[in-house]
């Protein structure tokens, strides 16, 4: 079957298509998928600066989305059904992957294939840092840094089905607008952000910020805090990593928290399917959206990650293997 691995540590240009062996494990449910996610943590392993490495060469990607192609014994899927799947052992940049049924998420007919094969990382990424680590009330107003990339639109998406104001935080007037059609409350532009922000809340500043960017933002981004405000670390992708000076922390009593989703799965499995049983209710209803991936064939993902990796990428991207 046709894959994209990583054969060698130089960024995106490293990444090769190939013709490999289809998995066959009884254990597990087998998908033939119709596409699978593109993310940052896909960019960071093809030069080795991702926390967790792997042995090359490699088959890269989180997530997908396909048909069933077959389930072991009591399973509650069948053949046929539409599914999105976390493949993060073996990975998901490959024509059909067996993964653990744990790792498997019926989808409604509300969302298409392609959408969901770039769903899941960054949506369920989003709710943990809001529900788990921020700990939303109503009524709070949320800042969302990088508003028009993947993680950024899932964050505009659900933190509007969960009912909370956003501010959208973008670099182009271009992505202005494509924030502004993905539920954004309100949309500024980097020039000048702080400004604004404190005028749109009338100088109180907002109660959660998101921040997937990371750089030179952050220490602004905790002025624009209001008294126990949280900030909640989801990334770099603007490159470098920031300090905190702790003293800023005492002055409003706000908070600087990480969202490392992957990680606090491996300390509660059980999260994941609680997570679902929140989220899918929204998806089917219709309250929780998910847009179509700007959508790569397989055989151009070098192409698909260099968008990640020059930051010219609007919203999720994906790759199309039908």
């Amino acid at each position: 079957m046709h894959a994209v691995q990583l054969a060698e540590l130089i960024g995106p240009e490293g990444l090769r298509s190939v013709d490999i062996a289809e998995p066959t494990d009884p254990t597990r449910i087998v998908v033939d998928l119709h596409a699978a996610g593109v993310c940052f943590p896909d960019l960071l392993q093809t030069t080795g600066s991702y926390q967790m490495a792997r042995d090359l060469p490699c088959v890269l990607g989180l997530e997908g989305a396909g048909v069933v192609r077959s389930v072991p014994a009591g399973s509650d899927l069948s053949p046929g059904d539409r599914v999105a799947v976390l493949s993060t052992e073996d990975g998901s940049w490959q024509r059909t992957v067996a993964v653990k049924p744990s790792s498997v998420f019926p989808l409604p007919d509300s969302v298409s294939l392609t959408a969901g094969s770039g769903f899941l990382v960054n949506y369920l990424t989003v709710h943990f840092a809001l529900d788990e680590r921020a700990r939303y009330r109503a009524g709070e107003t949320v800042l969302v840094h990088g508003a028009a990339g993947g993680v950024g639109i899932a964050a505009l998406h659900v933190a509007a089905a969960l009912g909370l104001e956003t501010i959208a935080v973008v670099s182009t007037p271009e992505k202005a607008a494509l924030a502004a059609e993905s539920g954004a409350s309100h949309v500024v532009l980097v020039d000048g952000w702080k400004d604004q922000v404190r005028e749109i809340t009338n100088g109180r500043g907002v109660d959660i910020i998101l921040d997937p960017v990371g750089g030179d933002r952050f220490t602004d981004s905790l002025r624009s805090l209001a008294p126990n405000g949280r900030l909640i670390v989801l990334g770099f992708t603007g490159g470098e990593i920031p300090t905190v000076k702790v003293n800023r922390l005492l002055l409003n009593n706000i908070s600087v928290m990480g969202a490392g989703w992957g990680e606090y799965l491996r300390t509660d499995p059980g999260y994941l399917a609680r997570q679902w049983n929140v989220l899918y209710p929204l998806l089917e209803s219709g309250v929780l959206r998910v847009p179509e991936p700007t959508l790569y064939p397989s055989d151009r993902a070098v192409d698909a990650l260099t968008s990640l990796k020059d930051r010219s990428a609007v919203g999720k991207v994906a790759l199309s293997f039908e």
